[in-house]
């Protein structure tokens, strides 16, 4: 898709839809005025109509007629004035891309106000790619929209800069790597199993800088992966622990990525009801963003160190599944006893975070579909925050917001740990009825030692059970902007 720049006068724009950004109660702005004499008041006369505001999440398609060189106006409600930021132009982008498929749209033409040019150009990009993702290869019947072929920015006297164009530019090598964490949590389960997480990792993960290692169970063994090894027990399927590497030149600081790679959970001999699993194919959320943000390094090239690690298998209930009172002892030698065979993702990693520990990395980040709890507690927009450094939560709620990830800073509280103490083990791996969010993360936290440490619990906004501007159902691809504008802040 070409992304272009234009210093033009409405009436001389070219293209099968020009949208025009209103805010809200912004329909008597100038440029409104101007469109709608050149359309012979006929847009007031649909603004009137059809009680258009400019409200956020409203629209008005208008038909120019052969009036102008536009086949058709949308204008976008973006809100109140002083509510609008770089998600505000993600999110109208994605509708305006919606509006195209019911118009057959190839072209489409962005109005940018004066003033707004550096938040804008980025976010448009982003939202109209966002809107274009489809996941349809199992559908028989499906009719693919025409292909987006260009967008335009324009205005008149709109100037192209090196900022705009990088902006650009960064939506553009980002993206894909969203697709590929959507993809991999959409298909099916039986599809993506550990060994098929591997082989995605070994394809997408390529170019310069960039290393991975495929461990089997022999390897996963030998390594003495306890806790990845007592989840497969139920499975048929082996497991895999996966090791992502990517070096640039001159390197001085380390991150390790860690990510929750459960292919599918049925809560183990815990079992799961019936309704509770339909969607579990959704567990390995934090295992796909972890390979969609690495793929992406060597485009990006972030001065940074960064290792990705993501223990994978499912969990299935059999008879040499793992039993609630068994004990695990993991490679730090701490101990863990199962009491719900259904909490099995901070068993893995407590894994991944014991052996990225002993690696000595500047910063640890666990991304994982883990609780329900912090669903209950942020709803399924926000995903929940730990970390034993605030300076480094910080970091990475300001790039969530930048990348319209929502985050939402949780305590670890210390009086908590009481509620996982065993009196077999070390630890339990549930602790009571309340602050089940909390008491992952104090398990988790157990197994990283002195390194900066940050968890995000992205149980909620990782599939989406209904459509939106940005993403149709299933996989969102939740973490990976996030992570790569963390990573491209060293």
């Amino acid at each position: 898709m070409e992304v272009r720049f234009k210093d033009l006068s409405l009436e001389k724009v070219k293209t099968d839809l020009l949208m025009l950004p209103v805010k809200e109660k912004g329909t008597e702005e100038p440029v409104i005025r101007r469109l709608d004499r050149l359309l012979k008041g006929r847009l007031s006369e649909r603004i009137k109509k059809s009680r258009f505001t400019g409200a956020e999440g409203t629209t008005l398609l208008h038909s120019t007629g052969g009036m102008l060189p536009v086949s058709h106006v949308l204008l976008a409600g973006m809100g109140k004035e002083d509510e609008i930021d770089v998600d505000s132009w993600r999110k109208v982008a994605a509708r305006t891309k919606k509006e195209t498929s019911g118009i057959g749209a190839e072209e489409i033409a962005f109005f940018v106000p004066p003033g707004s040019e550096a938040i804008a150009a980025g976010a448009i990009v982003e939202g109209v790619l966002l809107a274009s993702y489809q996941f349809s290869k199992y559908k028989s019947d499906q009719k693919s929209p025409p292909e987006l072929k260009a967008i335009t920015l324009v205005r008149p006297g709109l100037k192209r800069t090196a900022t705009m164009d990088r902006s650009v530019r960064l939506a553009q090598d980002m993206l894909p790597g969203v697709f590929v964490a959507r993809d991999l949590v959409n298909e099916p389960p039986s599809i993506t199993t550990a060994s098929y997480l591997g082989r995605q990792a070994e394809q997408h993960c390529r170019g310069r800088g960039l290393s991975v290692e495929v461990w089997t169970k022999k390897k996963i063994q030998a390594m003495n992966l306890a806790g990845l090894l007592a989840v497969n027990r139920g499975s048929v399927e082996e497991p895999r622990f996966i090791v992502i590497h990517y070096k640039p030149p001159g390197a001085k600081k380390k991150v390790a990525l860690i990510g929750k790679g459960i292919t599918f959970d049925s809560g183990g001999l815990s079992l799961k009801t019936a309704k509770s699993m339909e969607t579990m194919k959704l567990d390995m959320a934090g295992g796909a963003a972890i390979i969609g943000a690495m793929s992406r390094l060597p485009s990006l090239r972030p001065g940074v160190e960064v290792t990705g690690y993501i223990p994978t298998t499912d969990n299935l209930p059999s008879g040499s599944a793992q039993k609630p009172g068994d004990i695990i002892r993991y490679l730090n030698g701490k101990t863990i006893e199962v009491v719900n065979t259904d909490a099995e993702g901070r068993l893995i990693l407590a894994d991944a975070l014991a052996f990225a520990a002993k690696e000595k990395p500047d910063c640890m980040i666990t991304l994982a579909t883990l609780t329900g709890a912090c669903m209950v507690a942020l709803g399924t927009e926000v995903a929940g925050i730990f970390g034993n450094r605030q300076p480094l939560v910080d970091t990475l709620i300001g790039c969530g917001r930048d990348a319209g990830e929502k985050l939402w800073q949780l305590p670890l509280v210390k009086e908590y740990r009481e509620e996982v103490k065993s009196s077999v083990a070390d630890i339990k791996n549930v602790g009571g009825s309340y602050g089940g969010a909390i008491t992952a993360a104090l398990i988790l936290q157990e197994f990283v030692g002195d390194v900066p440490w940050a968890h995000l619990d992205i149980a909620g906004p990782a599939f989406a059970e209904k459509e939106s501007p940005t993403c149709p159902k299933g996989g969102t691809g939740f973490g990976v902007r996030t992570l790569l504008k963390f990573l491209s802040t060293f």
